[in-house]
């Protein structure tokens, strides 16, 4: 600001700057970036879209006098030149600023095509306009003529509005003038009485808040939940979950090649988690080559959320649980057999409980222990969940309040062609380097010890809820088709070994429909049997 450049002047010094440093971002993952509003430079959007853009500054564009000329030459050479003076700077700096008018056309085109449903673009007649990429594109061409001047003279508010009305007739984009409103004084009220603090009278309750499965199970280990979840990524696995095997022992292990997890020698924790959860959230199974399809979305997510290992090893390791059968539950099923039309991916939620701002002498006090009774009344003796219900009547566990909004996010619902819907949580928690490490009795004991049997009755009744909404007709007992836990490490790909009729790696529950019945209603501070 000190040589009295302006705003773009300013943001074109820190482009360069930030060009010089070349510094790299890792950006912050919210729970949902598609409801979040992105502050992204053109080039930091290429190959992205949002449904709607705005683009404040391409009207816009300071040339700037450089210490370096950058151009091709005539043979289209790139060439260089750092004399700043002599009989060809003058030559050479013309081109090197022609192909920077072009570079800033060809990032308009970058920044018009981002939108899918939007594109919101201001106009505005400054010092640097003559030259900006979208009023040369608008007011430097007539009708039927492609080549863009590399300036164009800028005339006065009148002359603006008609050109842009007339290409708005023409099938162009819509003009909406600026206008400033007039400035409106606000009075002031006169002070009456004597100023003294406001009483503070009512009874806080410290039971509502708004929490998650997280942050339910968070206080059975030892750490106080927050009313304000914040979620980056993946927080319901473990940050090192290394099983009881250390990496020694694991390597003492005789395990058969054809029994070992393709993920064995990848890494572990809650970033791996995060990757391999947006890997398979974006991946499109009817692509062509599946595997290059993996290998595309892999090198993507590394940008979000980086590990070490190469995009190759990821992937390769990625696909196997791909075209693994998901057991009887998914109808002998695999992940690629079930297109993105019959997938509900990342299903967000926030759904109150006990009713939600409910307060007061009548407000309903649901606590977690109340879902043990349930477990018990719906779930037949020999289910490998019904344990769960003593952790749930355990305090400090159980003794938590139901008050509140719960909200979460489903890693995905697959619709199946027999018209069922199964709940599908991806875990990459390490048991193991071999199949038969994820077999049934072994995800169950693990499942019990993660607390993971609330996460899928929550999940269950959270499905309930939306199909009930959702679906014509909807029936619990026709469409709720139970839960998958998918523990991709046991995933091996068609040559899964299966243990009585079902895949290792796959955990599969279906309890009874009129449990995730009588879960809802409960949540919503009823009673239920």
């Amino acid at each position: 600001m000190r040589d009295s450049l302006g705003l773009p002047a300013l943001l074109t010094w820190f482009r360069d700057e930030r060009r010089r440093s070349a510094a790299t971002e890792r950006p912050r993952r919210l729970d949902s970036d598609a409801a979040a509003v992105q502050i992204v430079t053109v080039h930091g959007s290429k190959g992205l879209q949002y449904p709607i853009v705005y683009l404040p500054f391409a009207y816009d564009f300071f040339v700037r006098d450089p210490e370096v000329a950058r151009f091709h030459d005539a043979d289209g050479q790139r060439t260089i030149d750092v004399t700043r003076t002599g009989a060809q700077w003058a030559q050479h700096l013309a081109r090197h600023q022609d192909e920077e008018l072009g570079e800033e056309l060809r990032d308009l085109y970058v920044a018009l095509t981002r939108a899918q449903s939007q594109v919101v673009a201001w106009w505005a007649p400054t010092a640097n306009t003559a030259t900006g990429g979208l009023h040369r594109l608008l007011f430097g061409r007539q009708p039927g003529v492609t080549e863009v001047p590399a300036s164009q003279e800028v005339f006065d508010d009148a002359y603006a509005e008609r050109v842009l009305g007339l290409i708005e007739k023409m099938g162009g984009p819509t003009a909406e003038p600026s206008v400033v409103a007039t400035a409106v004084a606000s009075v002031r009220p006169e002070t009456t009485g004597v100023l003294a603090a406001r009483a503070f009278t009512r009874e806080v309750d410290a039971e509502w808040r708004r929490t998650s499965y997280s942050g339910l199970i968070r206080v059975d280990e030892g750490v106080a939940p927050t009313s304000e979840p914040e979620v980056e990524g993946t927080d319901d696995e473990p940050v090192a979950d290394d099983a009881d095997l250390s990496p020694s022992e694991v390597e003492l292990v005789e395990t058969p090649e054809e029994h070992l997890s393709p993920m064995a020698e990848l890494p572990k924790g809650a970033g791996f988690g995060s990757l391999v959860h947006a890997v398979l959230e974006h991946t499109d199974p009817e692509a062509p080559d599946l595997g290059e399809e993996l290998l595309a979305k892999t090198r993507e997510q590394l940008r979000w959320w980086p590990v070490p290992a190469s995009a190759e090893d990821l992937a390769t390791a990625i696909l196997p649980l791909n075209l693994t059968p998901l057991g009887p539950l998914a109808d002998g099923l695999t992940l690629a057999q079930i297109p993105l039309r019959d997938r509900l991916r990342e299903l967000d939620f926030e759904i109150p409980l006990a009713g939600g701002d409910a307060r007061g002498p009548g407000a309903p006090d649901v606590r977690l222990s109340d879902l043990a009774p349930l477990l018990r009344a719906h779930l037949p003796a020999d289910d490998p969940m019904v344990t769960y219900a003593g952790r749930l009547e355990a305090p400090p566990l159980g003794e938590q309040s139901l008050r509140g909004y719960l909200n979460g996010s489903v890693d995905v619902v697959l619709r199946l062609p027999s018209g069922r819907f199964v709940v599908v949580d991806y875990k990459t928690n390490f048991l193991g380097v071999e199949a038969m490490d994820y077999t049934q009795p072994k995800l169950a004991e693990a499942m019990l010890h993660s607390h993971y049997p609330l996460q899928a009755l929550l999940y269950s009744a959270v499905v309930h809820r939306f199909l009930r909404w959702r679906l014509p007709g909807y029936d619990p007992e026709t469409h709720l088709g139970g839960v998958l836990y998918l523990y991709v490490r046991g995933m091996l790909g068609p040559d899964t070994p299966v243990v009585d009729g079902i895949p290792t790696g796959v955990f599969t529950w279906q309890p009874p429909a009129s449990l995730a019945v009588a879960l809802s209603d409960l949540l919503d501070g009823g009673t239920a049997a």
